[in-house]
């Protein structure tokens, strides 16, 4: 009916849709919304039934977005024991320590546990990695990507 090509409606069916989740998630206001689909070379029109769509159908669009995400599993509890050998047939003086970890996850009202070996050393450099990462964290920049994804 239109005659224009199957691939150019899909395109701009893609395109919408883009349009209307990313500004969803990052929950931009209607001065934002306005410059982004500005620029795109619509008519006053077609900008303000955008704009009109857009603030009508962003609270549910959000909701499905968040029933779509990935639900990961979370931490419930840590147990841990540190094994150490002291001597074997072969070697009668070696000290040989594992650091076992039992970690409980729930995931969707279900309760899951994995078990962990590993030895000090590789513990240590772990817990150095995930407090480096922590600190990067606390930068401008990862704050505001954070701030962002929410």
């Amino acid at each position: 009916k239109l005659n224009i090509g199957v691939d150019i409606i899909q395109h701009g069916v893609e395109g919408l849709v883009y349009l209307l989740t990313e500004s969803s998630k990052l929950m931009i206001s209607e001065v934002d919304f306005q410059d982004s689909i500005h620029v795109l070379g619509f008519s006053d029109e077609l900008n303000k039934s955008l704009l009109q769509l857009y603030l009508d159908n962003r609270k549910e669009i959000r909701s499905i977005l968040g029933e779509l995400a990935p639900r990961l599993p979370s931490y419930h509890s840590l147990e841990w024991r540190l094994d150490v050998q002291l001597a074997s047939r072969s070697l009668r003086q070696q000290i040989k320590p594992a650091v076992t970890m039992k970690l409980h996850l729930n995931q969707n009202e279900d309760q899951t546990a994995q078990v962990l070996q590993t030895d000090p050393a590789t513990l240590l450099h772990l817990i150095q990695q995930l407090e480096q990462a922590l600190g990067e964290m606390k930068m401008n920049h990862c704050r505001r990507i954070v701030r962002n994804m929410k």
